[in-house]
């Protein structure tokens, strides 16, 4: 079976783009339902799909993030990955949905854990606010505050890759993609106009689609008039090629391939060159000993 694809909402599982995208499992109200509960179903991903990765926002609430680290420590386990980037929702949801289109492939459980970091580098994410009084994910200058006071005041933000904020105006632009994407757009309290009418052309996008606006995408943005946005990689000939074309490695304690320096199941780091190599091992019924955790975060 294809490696499980886990999000902690609805929100994060956007509708598939073709019939190979593997399905989301939601992992819902982590926090709030019993502790059995919440084992009992990460066990039975393990059991069904043999390793699972689980797309947490890095904003979530501090319950769900501290369920989730016991629910791992708890089954004492190697095969479930925490993949918290910093992005805003809609582009969580993409890089989400971008790693369930991987699954379908052959590729192993510890590379595909391990594009997310990988793919991260390939999205622009950013939003149309009405106001960025509240804006704290985005450096926003005392000038931007003064305007955002003013009635009919629009401006642009990037929040990923790099940080952006422009008032909307005749010039306006944010440096976008210098590659061939598509955009997702999720619209709230704030008209999509500019960002479907004059964003969109000048990023040279080549899809355009819609998507509901995620309910966390207010708090994460610091207003509701908003609309949000996403420019994403979509074909999966392309994302493929780029997980495959980067170096693999083997982790030293659990044997598990990877893209990188750090497991992203066991979180071993490689050891200091002038360390003897410690050999995968087994335990009996072909468990591996967990490794020594900086962090349960990938």
């Amino acid at each position: 079976m294809p490696t499980a694809i886990a999000v902690t909402s609805a929100d994060l599982a956007l509708e598939p783009l073709d019939e190979r995208t593997m399905p989301a499992t939601v992992l819902e109200d982590l926090a709030g339902r019993p502790l059995d509960r919440a084992l009992t179903e990460l066990q039975h991903l393990i059991d069904q799909h043999g390793h699972v990765i689980v797309v947490c926002a890095a904003s979530a609430s501090a319950g769900v993030r501290r369920r989730l680290h016991t629910v791992r420590s708890l089954l004492e386990t190697d095969r479930i990955a925490l993949f918290e980037p910093p992005l805003p929702p809609l582009g969580l949801a993409v890089l989400a949905r971008q790693l369930r289109q991987l699954a379908s492939c052959d590729l192993s459980p510890g590379v595909l854990a391990s594009a997310g970091r990988l793919l991260v580098h390939y999205l622009h994410c950013g939003a149309l606010l009405g106001s960025v009084t509240r804006l704290d994910r985005v450096p926003v200058g005392l000038t931007s505050h003064a305007r955002s006071w003013m009635p009919g005041s629009r401006f642009a933000v990037l929040a990923h890759p790099e940080p952006q904020l422009v008032r909307i105006g005749p010039d306006a632009t944010l440096t976008g993609p210098e590659f061939g994407t598509w955009m997702l757009v999720a619209k709230g309290q704030t008209p999509a106009d500019w960002v479907t009418g004059t964003l969109a052309p000048a990023w040279n996008v080549l899809g355009l689609r819609e998507a509901p606006l995620p309910a966390d995408s207010a708090d994460w943005w610091g207003t509701g008039r908003l609309t949000e946005f996403c420019a994403f990689l979509p074909d999966l000939s392309v994302l493929y090629q780029l997980v495959t074309s980067v170096r693999r490695t083997r982790c030293h304690w659990c044997g598990i391939d990877v893209i990188g320096d750090r497991c992203v199941f066991c979180s071993a780091t490689p050891p200091d060159p002038e360390e003897r190599p410690r050999p995968a091992r087994e335990l009996p019924g072909g468990r591996r000993p967990a490794a020594p955790r900086r962090s349960l975060t990938t």
